[in-house]
C-alpha cells in the first residue's frame, strides 16, 4: 500500500484507509473516504501542495494531509 503523497500525476487511486489524526473527520467531511476513487491531478513546483480529482471538485491537499491516506493505485 501507498500514501496519496506518493503517487504520480495523472495515476488514479482507491482510498484504503485514513490513519488517526485530528484531520480524519475533516478528511471524510471533505469526501475521502474507503472505497472512494480518486485522481491526482497535479503538484505545486515543489511538490506541496498536490491537486486531486474528487467526485468532479479539485481538492488540494499538502503532503502531510496527503500521507495519512493510504491508497491502492489503480492499473488501467
Amino acid at each position: 500500500m501507498q500514501t496519496l503523497s506518493s503517487i504520480n500525476n495523472g495515476d488514479s487511486v482507491i482510498v484504503s484507509q485514513i490513519g488517526e489524526s485530528s484531520l480524519k473527520v475533516k478528511l471524510m467531511e471533505m469526501g475521502l473516504i474507503e472505497g472512494k476513487r480518486l485522481q491526482v491531478l497535479y503538484r505545486a513546483p515543489f511538490g506541496d501542495p498536490i491537486a486531486i480529482d474528487v467526485d468532479g471538485y479539485v481538492l488540494s491537499l499538502r503532503n502531510d494531509e496527503a500521507d495519512l491516506i493510504t491508497v491502492q493505485l489503480i492499473e488501467e
